[in-house]
């Protein structure tokens, strides 16, 4: 049984020993035609919970047979009044205070479990909320569901665009529950994480308004927002640093989440600060400007992306015959893998020039693909974003893309599995992104590139 459905169950059974205590004084005023009313709606309420209880649990669990005593009590009591037209009111007040205390007593004894609901939405980032998910999934006082979500492109003129949903891009162990069939309204779980705080802040890419956090919250004792990303550690007063990612600590997620789950006690605190400043300046209430509060809002208890990445032996991944086609050599030895990493704000930033840069970087490890071989991996959001943000950069993109695929001496990783390429791979080369802070964990090489250096010009 659900721990919410339990509560429920005993807020009717609270709201049974009101109507008993109803019931008393109805039969000390001597209206016995009211008594016998409200004795048969305490049982069809209880027979109600019954069926409930049933459904959870067994037929012949303990608590259905309380109720099915209870029934019986009422039925008698009923009939004594229904053939004498009154009752000795110490036996009806005993009669019904030890029937409903045994039915109570016998629900305390139901194991409640608590119903976790994950609401992802790009597979990609499911590294996220995966180590959390699979805690919750092995505990036995736990019933954990991932609920893949759809998300849509965002038009130019903030209209909703194309809706991608990603549900069978997930790995074999995790169970997939269809999104069209968990009703989160119905079923109210315990907790809900979710690791998309935008809403509808973001320009790029919207979840399917159902999801947005202000809307979850509704339907959940307990709303929990992971970062689908890591950031560089850097300390609470390194203010420079602080500014340019200051725009992740006020998000919609954030700001309805009970819990924040942040990678660090420094990245914690930083959080707090420009959380507080934020709600400030809007003349928000207390709950998102007392620092006390925010401190068990807050906690930094790491991200799962580095469970995820640490946790994955090169032996367990499945690497696919194209990718092995590139890095074998001839003799059967392995090739060295780069991992060559392209992000959104690199691209953005620098338009043609970043064109200009990847070109020479294929150009440089194509001509050393017998010893070297380079796995390229943009980052999953660069189309849709490329195509609302810089629309006449996206054609030149996709020529570059479909270039480096059609020669095939390197690999174009597109997949959801960002952790393979990490552990597959020797050494990581390219932007700066959250991908650096994961490879770091991994203690193999890291190289930024730098967009302005052009090595094989014309």
């Amino acid at each position: 049984m659900k721990r919410a459905q339990k509560n429920q169950i005993m807020e009717i059974m609270k709201s049974l020993q009101q109507a008993h205590k109803e019931i008393i004084q109805l039969a000390v005023q001597g209206t016995y035609g009211a008594v016998q009313t409200a004795l048969a709606d305490c049982q069809e309420y209880i027979i109600e919970v019954g069926q409930a209880i049933e459904e959870s649990e067994s037929e012949g669990c303990e608590a259905v047979r309380k109720i099915e005593s209870y029934c019986e009590t009422v039925f008698y009591l009923y009939n004594e009044l229904e053939t004498q037209g009154s009752i000795e009111l110490k036996k009806l007040e005993e009669n019904l205070q030890m029937a409903i205390d045994a039915v109570i007593m016998a629900i305390e004894q139901i194991q409640a479990k608590l119903e976790v609901a994950f609401f992802p939405y790009k597979a990609a980032m499911w590294d996220s909320l995966e180590s959390i998910y699979l805690a919750a999934k092995a505990d036995e006082n736990c019933d954990a569901y991932c609920v893949p979500i759809p998300y849509y492109d965002v038009k130019p003129n903030r209209t909703l665009g194309k809706m991608h949903y990603e549900g069978n891009e997930y790995p074999k162990n995790i169970e997939v529950t269809d999104y069209e069939k968990y009703n989160f309204e119905e079923r109210k779980p315990d907790i809900i994480y979710i690791h998309n705080p935008y809403d509808d802040w973001n320009l790029v890419t919207c979840i399917h308004p159902r999801y947005f956090s202000a809307n979850l919250k509704k339907y959940t004792d307990k709303l929990v927002y992971v970062p689908y990303f890591v950031l560089g550690e850097m300390q609470p007063d390194s203010q420079l640093e602080i500014e340019r990612m200051k725009h992740f600590c006020f998000l919609p997620g954030l700001i309805n989440a009970d819990k924040v789950i942040v990678q660090s006690e420094n990245m914690r605190q930083i959080y707090i600060n420009e959380y507080m400043k934020a709600a400030k300046a809007k003349k928000m209430t207390r709950e998102h400007t007392d620092r006390r509060k925010l401190e068990e809002k807050f906690l930094g208890l790491g991200s799962p992306k580095f469970d995820k990445v640490l946790g994955t032996k090169i032996e367990q991944l499945e690497i696919p015959e194209s990718w092995l086609k590139i890095i074998q050599k001839p003799d059967g030895s392995r090739k060295k893998i780069v991992f060559y990493n392209t992000s959104i704000a690199a691209l953005l930033e620098n338009n043609e020039k970043m064109l200009e840069k990847m070109q020479d970087v294929f150009k440089m490890f194509k001509a050393n693909k017998d010893e070297i071989a380079l796995l390229w991996r943009p980052h999953p959001l660069i189309e849709s974003t490329v195509k609302a943000m810089r629309p006449q950069l996206w054609m030149k993109y996709e020529n570059l893309v479909e270039q480096y695929k059609k020669e095939g001496w390197g690999i174009y990783d597109d997949s959801s599995d960002v952790d393979r390429a990490v552990v597959v791979s020797d050494a990581y080369y390219g932007d700066t992104s959250s991908v650096v802070q994961l490879y770091e964990k991994t203690n193999k090489m890291v190289v930024l590139q730098n967009t302005r250096i052009i090595y094989n010009k014309e």
